[in-house]
C-alpha cells in the first residue's frame, strides 16, 4: 500500500487533475474479453450515476513469467482505473466507496460466469495497493511500476503471509484497502453475524442510505478482509482511524488495567455498540495520510518500531527488517497490547497511545452518560421474597432428564468447591446420536478448537484481559451518532442469573426498560408438528415483542406440565436469534433463558454461543436448595449458590480461552460448537 504517485502518473501521459481531485486504483478482471466488457460497462454506469467520469483505463504492466504454476493459472487481467469530476475533495473518497460497493454488489449478483475473478484492489484519492499471489521478492519484479524512480510515496505498507483458514487467491492477498493484519480473528463468525444484524440500525449521515451498500462485510472473504470492510465503513462514516481501531480492537478495561476512568468509560460505551474482534493480531493501517499500528489486547503478535535521525520510521514484526547503523537510530521500542502508534505523513508528527486515547476519551462525556443511564444489576435490590424451590420437584427432575449422577457427581462438587468436578481421562459414554436413551440437545454438540496457531489463554494468570461482563438491552438506532441513549443497558458482571436477579430484571420499572416472558412450551399431544408450530409461534411472538419496544425477552420453560413439554432451550434460542436477524430486529433486544435443562458449563456455553445474553438455571438452584435443606451439603443456600455460579463462570473462562477469546461479548453467538 502506497500513496498515489502523482508525478509518476503524469509521466505516463495520463492528464489527471491536481492531487486529491481524482480517484484511482487497480482492478483484477477476468481474462475472458466478453465478461470483462460486461463488467467494465457496469463500472462505467455506476461511476456516471454519481456524476463522475471514467477518464482513463490503463493496462498495468506485469511480468507473468516470474509467477509460480498456481499463481499463473489464476492470474487476472490487471487494469488501473482513473475517475474524475469531483466537485469537493472532502467527499471524494466517500463517493468512491459508494461506487465500489454498488459495483461489487451488482457483479456478485450477476450471472457473469467469471464474476469470481473480479476484484477491486483499491479505489481512493490518497492511496493505492499493488498485490497478488506473490512472494515478497516477486512483488517488485512482477509490477515494474514499483521499480520506477519517479514512483514515490511517503509511506509503504507491506505484508506477506501464508493463507491459513482460506484458500489463497489474488484478491485475498494483503494488504487490503486500509489495513494489513498478521494473526487470526478467532471470533470472526460471530463478528460477521452481528455486523449483518447491526445493519438494520446503522445509518450514516455522511454516507446517506446504506441499504444500497449492504452487505458491509463482503461475502466469501478472509477474516482480515472482513475486519478491513468494517474499518472502512466506520472511517467513511466519519470516525477517525484511531477511534475506529479502538472500537474494533479495544484494550482491556476491567479494574485490573491501570488506565484512566475516562478511557474505561470510552471503551465501555463502545463495547455496548460493538463486540471486540478478538484474537492474536498485529495490525498496520493507513488511509494514505495517517499510518499506524496496534496489537490485540493480549499482545499475541509481535511488532517493533524504530525512528532514525533522518526522520524515517520503520514498524515491523521482527527487528532487522531494514539495516541501520546504530548511530542513525534516534528511538526504538515495541508496540504494547492494545496500544496504538500513529504518524501523520503531512505534518511529519508521531502520536503515541497516551495522547491519542486522551483525545478519544475526552471527546464526549462518556462517564456521565454511563452513570446516568446504565443500570448495575448487582446494585438493584428487591423486597420481594423469591423461592429457590420448584413445585413437583421429583417430576421436574425427570422432565429435564436429571440423573443421580448429575446431582451427586456434577452439582454437589460445583456448589461445594466452586469448580467443575475433575474426572479421569476417557469418556466411554455413547455418542448422543448413537445412544438409545433420551438425550438433551446439548449432548449432540462438540466444541470446535482453533484452526490455526492460537495459543490458549491462561484465564487465571491473564485475568487482566478476561471479561464475562455482559449488557442487556436494545442497541438504539443511529449507533454511529454518539448519544447517551445508547447507554440504556443493564450491566451484568457475568451471564449467570440467580432467581432473585431474574425477578428484578423482569420487574425493572425504569423508563426505557421493558421486558416480556415468552413460554418455551408445546402441546405434547401434537408431537413433532406441535413442536414446529410452537417454534414458529415463538419466533413470531419475539418479533412482535421487539415491535412493541421490548428490549429484553425472557424465554422460559417453568410452566411445563403433563400436557405441555419444554421446547429444547438451545433450539429455541437459536431459532429466535436467527429469525430476528432475518427480519432486521436482532440488536433491538437481548435474549435471556430461564430453563430447567441448564446444569453443566457446556450447557451455558452453548446457549451463549448461539445468541443468549444471560441464563437462569432454576432447576440447578432447586437441586442446591434441596441439598441444603436435607443437610446433604454443609453449607447455607447463599454460599452454595454463589459457589455454583462461580464454577460455571470459571468453566466459561476455560472454554473461551481454548479458542483464544478474552471476552464473553466476543463469544456470544459465535457458534463455536457443532453437531
Amino acid at each position: 500500500m502506497l500513496q498515489i504517485p502523482h508525478e509518476f502518473i503524469l509521466l505516463q501521459g495520463i492528464p489527471v487533475p491536481e492531487k486529491g481531485k481524482y480517484g484511482t486504483g487497480l482492478l483484477f478482471l477476468p481474462k475472458d474479453g466478453k465478461d470483462q466488457a460486461v463488467i467494465l460497462s457496469v463500472i462505467i454506469e455506476e461511476i456516471e450515476k454519481e456524476g463522475l467520469t471514467l477518464m482513463h483505463l490503463r493496462n498495468v504492466p506485469t511480468c507473468p513469467e516470474i509467477l509460480g504454476e498456481a499463481a499463473l493459472a489464476n492470474e487476472p487481467d490487471i487494469k488501473q482505473i482513473f475517475i474524475t469530476g469531483f466537485t469537493e475533495s472532502e467527499t471524494a473518497d466517500r463517493k468512491l466507496y459508494i461506487i465500489r460497493k454498488r459495483i461489487e454488489n451488482r457483479i456478485r449478483k450477476s450471472d457473469i460466469p467469471t464474476r469470481e475473478d473480479f476484484y477491486i484492489v483499491s479505489l481512493s484519492t490518497k492511496n493505492i495497493v499493488y498485490k497478488g499471489m506473490l512472494s515478497s521478492l516477486q512483488l517488485r519484479n512482477y509490477f515494474p511500476d514499483l521499480t520506477n524512480s519517479y514512483f514515490t510515496s511517503g509511506l509503504a505498507l507491506v505484508h506477506s503471509r501464508f493463507s491459513t483458514n482460506t484458500f489463497p487467491t489474488w484478491g485475498l492477498a494483503q494488504p487490503f484497502r486500509l489495513l494489513a493484519h498478521n494473526g487470526e480473528i478467532n471470533t470472526i463468525r460471530g463478528n460477521r453475524g452481528w455486523m449483518e444484524a447491526r445493519e438494520s440500525v446503522l445509518s450514516s449521515p455522511a454516507l446517506g442510505d446504506i441499504r444500497e451498500i449492504r452487505p458491509i462485510v463482503q461475502p466469501g472473504m478472509s477474516d482480515s478482509a472482513s475486519l478491513d470492510n468494517v474499518l472502512e465503513f466506520l472511517i467513511m462514516s466519519g470516525l477517525s482511524l484511531p477511534h475506529a481501531m479502538a472500537m474494533l480492537v479495544p484494550e482491556s478495561f476491567n479494574e485490573k488495567n491501570p488506565i484512566s476512568e475516562d478511557l474505561k468509560a470510552f471503551y465501555e460505551y463502545h463495547s455496548i455498540l460493538m463486540e471486540p474482534w478478538d484474537g492474536p493480531a498485529a495490525l498496520l493501517f493507513s488511509d494514505g495520510r495517517y499510518a499506524g499500528g496496534m496489537l490485540d489486547r493480549n499482545g499475541l503478535r509481535p511488532a517493533r518500531y524504530l525512528i532514525t535521525q533522518g526522520g524515517m520510521m520503520v514498524v515491523a514484526s521482527e527487528v532487522g527488517v531494514m539495516d541501520f547503523e546504530p548511530g542513525d537510530i534516534k528511538e526504538k521500542g515495541r508496540l504494547q497490547p492494545g496500544k496504538i502508534l500513529l504518524i501523520d505523513t503531512e505534518k511529519g508528527e508521531i502520536y503515541y497511545d497516551g495522547e491519542l486515547k486522551k483525545q478519544l476519551a475526552e471527546a464526549k462525556p462518556y462517564r456521565t452518560w454511563l452513570a446516568g443511564n446504565r443500570i448495575e444489576l448487582d446494585e438493584l435490590k428487591s423486597g420481594r421474597k423469591v423461592s429457590h424451590s420448584v413445585e413437583n420437584y421429583d417430576s421436574m427432575l425427570r422432565i429435564f432428564g436429571y440423573s443421580k449422577e448429575d446431582v451427586e457427581r456434577l452439582i454437589v462438587p460445583m456448589c461445594t468447591t466452586g469448580a467443575e468436578p475433575i474426572n479421569s481421562m476417557g469418556n466411554d459414554t455413547p455418542l448422543a446420536v448413537l445412544s438409545d436413551k433420551a438425550q438433551l440437545l446439548y449432548n449432540y454438540f462438540r466444541q470446535q478448537f482453533a484452526q490455526v496457531t492460537n495459543p490458549p489463554i491462561d484465564p487465571i494468570r491473564e485475568e487482566l484481559v478476561m471479561s464475562l461482563t455482559e449488557y442487556i438491552g436494545a442497541v438504539g438506532m443511529n449507533i454511529l451518532t454518539p448519544s447517551e441513549n445508547h447507554c440504556k443497558m443493564v450491566r451484568l458482571n457475568h451471564p449467570i442469573l440467580n432467581n432473585a436477579q431474574l425477578d428484578i430484571l423482569c420487574n425493572i420499572r425504569y423508563k426505557g426498560f421493558k421486558t416480556v416472558k415468552l413460554p418455551l412450551l408445546f402441546e405434547v399431544a401434537k408431537g413433532c408438528q406441535g413442536l414446529q408450530q410452537a417454534l414458529a409461534t415463538l419466533c413470531k411472538q419475539a418479533e412482535e415483542s421487539v415491535n412493541e419496544g421490548v428490549n429484553y425477552i425472557v424465554l422460559s420453560d417453568r410452566d411445563v406440565d403433563a400436557a405441555h413439554a419444554a421446547i429444547p432451550s438451545l433450539l429455541a434460542v437459536s431459532a429466535v436469534h436467527h429469525h430476528l436477524i432475518s427480519v432486521g430486529k436482532r440488536v433491538q433486544t437481548a435474549l435471556i433463558v430461564e430453563s430447567g435443562e441448564i446444569r453443566e458449563v457446556m450447557h451455558a456455553a452453548l446457549l451463549l454461543g448461539f445468541g443468549a445474553s444471560a441464563l437462569n438455571p432454576y432447576m440447578a438452584f432447586a437441586v442446591i436448595d434441596k441439598l441444603v435443606n436435607e443437610k446433604e451439603i454443609q453449607l447455607d443456600y447463599a454460599t452454595a449458590e454463589k459457589k455454583y455460579i462461580k464454577s460455571v463462570c470459571k468453566g466459561l473462562f476455560k472454554i473461551m480461552s481454548k479458542m483464544g477469546i478474552s471476552t464473553i461479548r466476543s463469544y456470544r453467538a459465535r457458534k463455536f460448537s457443532r453437531p
